[in-house]
């Protein structure tokens, strides 16, 4: 994995999992796999949304044999609440023995704002280590990956971090991207000891609007810049089922990895 291309991921949901509620201009019908395609990427994160796929997702899953890797939710969105009291562990992990491509298990939409009893997550530090020891244990080491946001750096995360393998990172709002930098040696402190990988959104979810190119250039240029440094080992571009819709953002990003995968790192 000594390429640029071999370190992006692409972030996959069901085909139309967005078409409503994001403010989309049209609706999609591109697969995970699809999208991975259309962007020029061989790895991929599949994640529940809506609590979509159930397992068991071997269906899903056969469609993915062509991608060199893919890391699987336990935990999904937050509108996956049936993952609040069941994660898919054991669907993933049996499944990891079925398809060898499966790296990983991730968990979504992980901390929130503290609730009435104080927690921040949706699930224990306990429970973070079970699910580490278990991946960790699998017949295959399988790595646990987490999503931090930006607006979680407030919390008091790092000791559910720790548990991590991979932390994932993400700017809600395209209007905070001009403080990328800053944000992320904010993470950096936090977790310095676990694997970063950068969250790049191609749609600004925080405001339901388009993604603007010049922002999509300036984290795309911030993460290939940290990854020639070793302080990112990858980044994600979210999601595969908007690659069909002929956004400006998705469009540059495709150009974009096609002229840099090649790149050492």
């Amino acid at each position: 994995m000594n390429r640029v291309g071999d370190r992006l991921w692409v972030w996959g949901h069901l085909a139309g999992s967005q078409n409503e509620g994001w403010g989309l201009p049209r609706d999609s019908k591109n697969s995970p796999a699809e999208g991975a395609d259309y962007l020029g990427v061989s790895n991929l994160l599949m994640v529940v949304t809506g609590g979509k796929p159930e397992p068991p997702f071997d269906d899903c899953a056969q469609e993915m044999r062509p991608l060199k890797r893919v890391v699987w939710s336990i935990i999904g969105d937050a509108g996956s609440t049936r993952n609040d009291t069941s994660p898919d562990l054991d669907a993933v992990i049996e499944l990891s023995e079925r398809f060898p491509n499966i790296t990983g298990a991730i968990m979504d939409d992980f901390f929130h704002p503290p609730d009435e009893t104080g927690s921040i997550s949706r699930c224990t530090v306990e429970q973070l280590a079970e699910f580490r020891d278990r991946l960790h244990g699998a017949p295959r080491l399988l790595d646990l990956w987490a999503v931090l946001y930006t607006h979680d750096l407030g919390l008091p995360v790092k000791d559910y971090l720790d548990y991590c393998d991979v932390v994932t990172f993400w700017t809600w709002h395209a209007r905070d991207l001009g403080l990328l930098e800053d944000s992320f040696a904010r993470m950096e402190k936090v977790v310095p000891r676990r694997r970063k990988v950068l969250g790049c959104y191609m749609w600004d979810y925080g405001d339901h609007a388009e993604m603007p190119v010049e922002l999509m250039k300036h984290q795309c240029g911030l993460g290939l810049k940290w990854l020639q440094q070793g302080r990112i080992e990858g980044m994600i571009f979210l999601a595969s089922c908007i690659c069909d819709l002929g956004l400006e953002a998705v469009e540059w990003t495709r150009k974009w990895i096609a002229e840099v995968g090649g790149q050492s790192v």
